[in-house]
């Protein structure tokens, strides 16, 4: 008997049969079926460590061994990830990342030009510890110019947990790399179905696996079981990258504001040599008349002073409580104090270390 079905229908009933097929961890496999008589997508992924790849007691969420796990241990060990795309993985590095550094943002950032000038995949998906990864993908956002998908994942639970939720934010991650929606977007962060911009996103819980929010600008995205949601189409154009500094990156130090400040911590940075530093002000970016006086003394010296907030969200103005005409300083607007300080040493590092110029820089990221 003849199917009186269209094709998109039958297309349709074929990705619902799909998505009634759950994996172990209970993810449709959509992409899979509504592609099958395409090639997979081919993607790397770059393994760094952190909780995504470690081991403990399976009856804990705590007291893991970060970095335990390879990361060919770590995509073998999805169900149905296979089905997704053509899987390869490298291992850069196996740490927690609270010890990431920028030696390994350095690889990161050579392998995945390497791979897509060779055209080695079509996407690029970085497992990471959670601590700083928002860091790890604002420099990359930074310093990449190409419009194949880069994601960054992680977990909040080891890979041994029950309740891990690391497999599944890595299903989630390839889906993201291998969608063709996920192009011209520059570097993405996924966990926990959300899509998040590298500039916005932010750990905002030391336990929970909804930790990352992104309280300016809100999520790109949502990943269901049915398909990728953007909620917005992928901007018509993207500012040029920055160049990586061959001489590495330099010193720049956040100085963190509190009650009874006084100007040791600034005094400090500058007997380090440090070429800049960020000030983690209370509210709009402030800090004590003793502090203040020490940045803008250091400003007077050429070291660039860029002023952020310790609050978490909001946005830390031009000449509001402190006049930056005045002292030299420079704003970083919605910028929190690890990404104002991402950005200070890529700017340091490409020669711009004049207040006004580098506060174009963050006015244009702005």
């Amino acid at each position: 008997m003849t199917s009186s079905k269209t094709p998109r229908q039958v297309l349709m009933h074929s990705i619902a049969i799909a998505a009634l097929t759950l994996s172990a961890g209970g993810y449709a496999v959509t992409a899979a079926a509504a592609g099958s008589d395409q090639p997979k997508p081919r993607i790397l992924v770059l393994a760094t460590g952190g909780t995504i790849a470690s081991t403990g007691d399976a009856r804990s969420a705590i007291g893991y061994n970060a970095g335990g796990v390879t990361g060919e241990q770590l995509t073998a060990s999805v169900p149905g990830l296979d089905k997704l795309a053509t899987i390869k993985a490298e291992q850069i590095s196996n740490i927690g990342s609270q010890d990431m550094n920028s030696k390994v943002w350095y690889q990161l950032a050579a392998r995945i030009k390497q791979a897509f000038e060779r055209n080695e995949a079509d996407g690029i998906v970085i497992t990471h510890g959670t601590d700083t990864m928002e860091e790890t993908a604002f420099f990359l956002d930074n310093v990449l110019a190409t419009s194949q998908p880069v994601v960054l994942v992680g977990s909040m639970r080891p890979s041994t947990a029950v309740s891990a939720d690391g497999p599944g934010n890595l299903y989630e991650a390839v889906e993201v790399a291998a969608s063709a929606q996920s192009r011209n977007r520059g570097v993405l962060v996924v966990l926990n179905d959300t899509i998040h911009s590298p500039r916005w996103v932010t750990k905002t819980n030391t336990t929970s696996v909804q930790t990352f929010q992104n309280p300016n600008g809100g999520p790109l995205g949502y990943v269901d079981p049915a398909s990728i949601r953007y909620l917005a189409a992928a901007p018509a154009g993207r500012k040029g990258p920055l160049a990586v500094p061959n001489a590495g990156l330099p010193r720049v130090d956040i100085v963190y504001a509190h009650a009874d400040m006084d100007a040791t911590q600034i005094d400090d940075a500058v007997r380090r040599d440090a070429k800049g530093i960020v000030l983690a002000g209370v509210g709009d970016g402030n800090a004590s008349k003793a502090a203040l006086d020490a940045l803008e003394a250091a400003a007077r010296k050429g070291i660039v002073v860029v002023r952020s907030s310790r609050v978490g969200a909001g946005f830390v103005n031009r000449n509001v409580e402190v006049s930056d005409d005045k002292t030299g300083f420079v704003v970083s607007y919605d910028l929190n104090p690890q990404k104002a300080r991402v950005l200070t040493q890529l700017l340091i590092g490409n020669g711009v270390s004049a207040a006004d110029k580098v506060q174009k820089a963050f006015d244009a990221t702005y």
